[in-house]
């Protein structure tokens, strides 16, 4: 008889929501998101995210797609260029109202929105070929959400999930001298992935840092405050005057943090 490895005795979708539980950086709610729908939409436009996302994805025999957590659709608008139909899942309304205007923009037809988010009952939703959850699973149930993508992919799952616990860098922290839990990391996805029977393949994405679309000191802060909470003055103008002592060429790689696991999987059914 083969006896259990002691692996096999780590629960590792308890020992996300432990970390998930305790972490700094809280899901953002839907009026968060539907205010920051515009600013959101100009950013990743223009992200070498999308490129990097998309070339990665096998579309052998695949002409169906289920974006979750699609936001302003920017992946959704790439597969539809050549896709049969995509599915667009997102729980703000402005974020969909978005994609669906950039959609008519671009001559678009076979786009379906889904206002729903990932508490919500799927089953309204169709399965679809390819199955892609990019940058979205901010989650309280990992379980639940990962088993969703699976149920719903008829042949592959794509998810990208944030490298490193943090949205701000190192940098920035020790300006302010602010401590903080971090997220799950990664690697808590492909090891829970790995006890629900699911063996992921992973790569990695860098992508630009928040600098890169920033000119200004005080969208800067902003966006430091968008992941931290409200920062008192002294903390403001420390980052203010970092910022401002930055080269351009050191801005747009601002925060080193911005690498993604591009995790993948075949659905063997």
């Amino acid at each position: 008889m083969l006896k259990k490895s002691n692996i096999e005795e780590i629960d590792f979708i308890r020992l996300y929501q432990e970390q998930h539980e305790k972490s700094f950086f809280k899901s953002k709610t839907k009026d968060e998101w539907n205010k920051k729908a515009d600013e959101f939409n100009k950013k990743s436009s223009g992200s070498v995210y999308n490129e990097e996302f998309v070339k990665r994805v096998n579309f052998t025999k695949s002409d169906t797609f289920l974006d979750v957590g699609c936001g302003s659709g920017n992946l959704t608008l790439c597969f539809a260029k050549t896709a049969s139909f995509v599915h667009s899942l997102d729980f703000s309304p402005k974020m969909l109202e978005i994609l669906r205007e950039n959609a008519d923009k671009d001559g678009l037809k076979n786009i379906k929105t889904h206002e729903l988010s990932w508490n919500d009952n799927w089953d309204s939703v169709p399965s679809a070929d390819i199955v892609i959850a990019s940058r979205s699973m901010e989650v309280d149930d990992i379980k639940d959400a990962l088993l969703k993508l699976h149920k719903k992919a008829k042949k592959r799952v794509y998810l990208t999930y944030k490298v490193g616990g943090s949205f701000v860098d190192k940098n920035s922290l020790n300006i302010i001298k602010k401590d903080i839990n971090p997220k799950p990391d990664y690697i808590y996805i492909v090891n829970a992935l790995y006890q629900l029977g699911i063996n992921a393949s992973v790569d990695f994405i860098q992508s630009e840092g928040r600098g890169a679309f920033l000119s200004l000191a005080d969208d800067y802060v902003k966006s430091i405050e968008w992941s931290l909470g409200e920062l008192n003055h002294n903390e403001k103008m420390d980052l203010k005057n970092y910022f401002d002592s930055l080269s351009n060429e050191e801005k747009k790689y601002l925060n080193e943090a911005y690498q993604w696991a591009f995790i993948h999987w075949e659905k063997n059914e």
